[in-house]
């Protein structure tokens, strides 16, 4: 190994950060160094969790846990509410296929599975915070999920998460119906053409999928709408979202829409989608 790539793998592991180019690695064509890099991060990568997590395990998928079942009964509301009866098999089966639990034996397949450098590195500091460990930065890494691609991936700390309007399951559920072509799914394309799963604002997506987590949860919580209005209120002064993702008071007026419309999904919908004109 030369002194470029060691550097190279060390900023990797520091960062997230690969060179675009792969211009420390040995190949023909820029194709094979590219190809020599990912290998090389890969293995840099997995070495360096195998030390920092030691022995330590993260929590544990609750005994007898069906993960096809449990993902089918979290994801089918949202899924009804969204799309019509002919489309509702296929979105489930592709959520069903989604879900990866970073659990000790699946976070080596889902780095390995993983195609881009620094969403592998991501799961990697995901898989760190699960041990209770600093991630690979020096920093903590209070992140339970992802998406990407066709993949939502989980921490098993989602298990035991404690806040009552909380499932990332349902959040990075959401996410994939605006990374997942229709075509590729199998389904039609629609007049207007847009070519995914559904169409959202770009700017939205974050709204989108803090909104039909929530709106899961409280519809879970209260069958009324004064029980549904109650929950957003206790949620509006309980919980405390992430600094920069998405404006607390916009989200807390989607909800209170969304209780208040015959179909609460759709409405979440058309207020995440781009602007018709």
């Amino acid at each position: 190994m030369t002194s470029d790539m060691e550097k190279e793998i060390k900023k990797y592991l520091r960062t997230g950060q690969a060179n675009p180019y792969a211009s420390a690695w040995p190949g023909q064509h820029a194709l094979e160094c590219y190809q020599a890099q990912s290998k090389g991060l890969q293995a840099a990568l997995l070495a360096e969790l195998k030390r920092r997590a030691g022995k330590k395990t993260p929590p544990a998928v609750p005994d007898n846990l069906d993960l096809i079942a449990y993902t089918r009964e979290r994801v089918a509301p949202m899924v009804q509410g969204l799309f019509p009866p002919d489309e509702q098999p296929v979105i489930q089966g592709i959520l069903e296929r989604a879900m990866v639990f970073l659990t000790a034996q699946g976070i080596e397949k889902a780095i390995i599975d993983e195609h881009f450098p620094h969403t592998a590195w991501t799961l990697a500091n995901i898989y760190l915070e699960s041990l209770n460990l600093k991630g690979l930065d020096g920093k903590r890494f209070p992140v339970v999920g992802m998406s990407s691609g066709d993949k939502c991936y989980i921490s098993t700390d989602y298990f035991y998460e404690k806040c009552p309007f909380a499932d990332f399951l349902v959040h990075e559920a959401a996410h994939t119906f605006h990374n997942i072509r229709r075509d590729a799914a199998g389904l039609p394309l629609p007049r207007r053409g847009y070519k995914w799963l559904l169409l959202l604002d770009f700017n939205k997506r974050e709204l989108f999928a803090y909104a039909c987590e929530v709106y899961s949860r409280i519809i879970t919580l209260g069958a009324t709408r004064k029980e549904r209005l109650s929950s957003i209120e206790e949620y509006s002064c309980k919980v405390k979202l992430p600094a920069g993702y998405v404006g607390k008071n916009e989200l807390i007026a989607l909800l209170k829409e969304a209780v208040g419309a015959r179909n609460g999904w759709k409405r979440i919908l058309k207020r995440c989608s781009p602007d018709k004109r």
